[in-house]
């Protein structure tokens, strides 16, 4: 479960961490969500999960699959299922450039946020390339590295 910050006029209900770990980002789109309404309220308390997301184009429309969104506790026999398929909101133009993205480049299309942005649920979607393990072992060692170099820095001062 994921609490809510404000980042600026954006209110950010989750972040998937895993994903800047896992993928190398290429590139990233903001897109919106259709949602049913106890969807949304249940986002309103602050409860979703991002972590085995990703999003599939099919027939020209783009699909976020697997993401944890759960059943809105005060809700009725209206509720939602809480990993059902929802449908992004993406312009023509860029659904053409994630298609030829995903089928040329064998790029993934991976959720890296979701926030409320003007009252309107959003996701971070991001283009992704897979990371091998010797990836992930030189972007720690670049980052452990980068610490000792600001402590030694620190040290000096």
């Amino acid at each position: 479960m994921a609490k809510e910050k404000n980042d600026g006029n954006n209110k950010v209900i989750a972040r998937n961490r895993r994903a800047r770990h896992d993928y190398a980002i290429e590139d990233v789109y903001e897109a919106g969500l259709a949602l049913t309404g106890t969807e949304v309220k249940s986002l309103r308390a602050g409860r979703a999960s991002l972590a085995d997301g990703f999003a599939l184009v099919s027939d020209g429309e783009v699909w976020l699959h697997n993401v944890h969104i759960p059943e809105y506790a005060m809700g009725t026999w209206t509720n939602h299922t809480p990993t059902r398929t929802r449908k992004l909101l993406l312009h023509r133009g860029e659904i053409e450039r994630l298609i030829r993205k995903t089928t040329e480049q064998g790029l993934t299309l991976v959720p890296l946020s979701l926030y409320f942005k003007d009252g309107k649920v959003k996701v971070e979607l991001a283009v992704a390339r897979g990371k091998r393990t010797y990836d992930k072992r030189q972007d720690l060692a670049k980052r452990d590295a980068a610490r000792e170099v600001e402590r030694a820095l620190r040290r000096r001062r």
